[in-house]
């Protein structure tokens, strides 16, 4: 937890909750333990889509669909949605939920390893939304910041590691020092990145939102 539970706590209570399917989704995902966007994320990702007003968004990390369908929720409907996904047993999940929640035209799933596909792509893009592996952001970032387009956002979840990051290296596990190592890079770059300007923000488990110039 980044800020105080407490202090969490008293803020998710003011949160107006989604619709009946998105709750469903959100109950099957908690019981299934499979990782979903925390609610302070859901309430900043409403608040960043109702002000841009995007186009066309990207999704890095597609999981069950839980975090596309939301953002299908607050964008004009002219919008489309391409989310990428490699994991192979939550990419049938994620397309019945697309077909159930009645999005399958407006969001469309793109399977593979998210490096190949990037390099693929051609955007533009005027929301690009990051919430796959966290050791390979960094890796993620040349091919994400050609296909942003001048004035899109680009926000990245789950940057700051449970606090772990403000630690030493020697600090974290053994195992988890790449990955700790390579989100201070991200964080390092994309702050004194001269065509981005960012901010850090102790929401959820940390994200960083970006402007390109």
């Amino acid at each position: 937890m980044i800020i105080n539970a407490r202090m969490a706590t008293f803020i998710d209570s003011f949160d107006t909750g989604n619709g009946a399917f998105l709750q469903e989704l959100e109950k099957r995902a908690k019981n299934e333990q499979v990782p979903i966007i925390r609610p302070a994320m859901q309430s900043l990702l409403k608040l960043l889509l109702t002000v841009k007003r995007p186009e066309r968004i990207l999704e890095v990390g597609t999981a069950i669909g839980f975090s596309a369908l939301l953002m299908s929720e607050y964008v004009p409907e002219s919008c489309h949605i391409t989310t990428i996904e490699k994991y192979e047993k939550r990419i049938p999940v994620a397309k019945e939920n697309f077909l159930r929640a009645g999005k399958e035209k407006q969001i469309t799933l793109l399977e593979g390893d998210a490096m190949e596909i990037l390099k693929e792509l051609e955007g533009p893009y005027d929301f690009i939304f990051m919430d796959a592996a966290k050791g390979q952001y960094i890796h993620f970032l040349p091919e994400v910041f050609r296909l942003l387009e001048k004035g899109g956002l680009l926000v990245s979840d789950n940057v700051l590691q449970e606090g772990e990051l403000i630690e030493s290296r020697f600090a974290v596990t053994r195992r988890n020092r790449t990955i700790h190592a390579r989100m201070r890079d991200y964080l390092y770059t994309l702050k004194h990145h001269p065509q981005l300007v960012t901010d850090i923000l102790p929401v959820g488990d940390g994200v960083t939102v970006s402007v390109k110039l």
